[in-house]
This record gives structure tokens, C-alpha cells and sequence, in this order.
């Protein structure tokens, strides 16, 4: 579990301020797709020991806010928003936030439907 849990961490670690990633994506780029649930475990047991991992930026495949269901869907929203990411009825719009590494994903052959340009500030 050490590796697959220094893989996202990593992952998560790279996504840019103002840009999602869902669970699953996470998975893919850590090297483990369809490992989803384990990405969240992951991030659910973080530690002031692993410092600074943006976890907000981190929404399900249809861009929900998950984390209502351990407490701390309020705070997820809230950072996202300080961000400059929209969050309306408890969804992240993909087609606009949602973040691949171009690198990443053409060393995996992994493709998106979703992936668009970041949005201009």
C-alpha cells in the first residue's frame, strides 16, 4: 500500500490550483486504474505528517462533492471556491475544471471526453 499511497499523494499533490481531478483519475495516473476507493481511503487518512496535499481538489466521476459524508463537504466547497472553482448543487462543472497532465496521460494511452484548456482568470 506504501507505493500506491506515495503515488497519490503525488498525483494529488500536482494538480494546480483552480483544477479537479476525480477519484478514479487519480487512480489512472497513480498507475492502479479502477482503484478509485482506494484513492479516497488514501486521502481520508491523511496526516499532518504528509504536509500540504490539496485533498479538495480531489471530486467524484460526476464532479460531486463526496466528502458531505465524513463532515467535511462544507470545507471542500469553500476551498474550491477560495480557488476560483465553481461549486453549484454540490458539483464541480469537469467540462471546464477538471485537470490531465498531458505527459501522464500520453505515457498511459488514457484519453478523456471531458479534457478542455484551464479557464482564463
Amino acid at each position: 500500500m506504501d507505493a500506491f499511497r506515495t503515488a497519490v499523494l503525488r498525483v494529488v499533490r500536482a494538480v494546480p490550483e483552480g483544477r479537479v481531478v476525480t477519484y478514479g483519475q487519480v487512480a489512472l495516473l497513480a498507475g492502479s486504474p479502477g482503484a478509485a476507493r482506494g484513492v479516497g481511503a488514501v486521502l481520508r487518512g491523511l496526516q499532518e505528517a504528509d504536509g500540504e496535499v490539496p485533498w479538495q481538489r480531489v471530486v467524484n466521476a460526476s464532479g460531486g462533492i463526496s466528502t458531505y459524508k465524513v463532515g467535511h463537504g462544507e470545507l471542500q466547497t469553500a476551498l474550491l471556491r477560495a480557488e476560483g472553482v465553481p461549486v453549484e448543487n454540490g458539483r464541480v462543472p469537469l467540462r471546464t475544471y477538471q485537470w490531465w497532465p498531458d505527459d501522464e496521460l500520453e505515457a498511459t494511452g488514457a484519453r478523456h471526453p471531458t479534457k478542455r484548456s484551464a479557464p482564463t482568470k
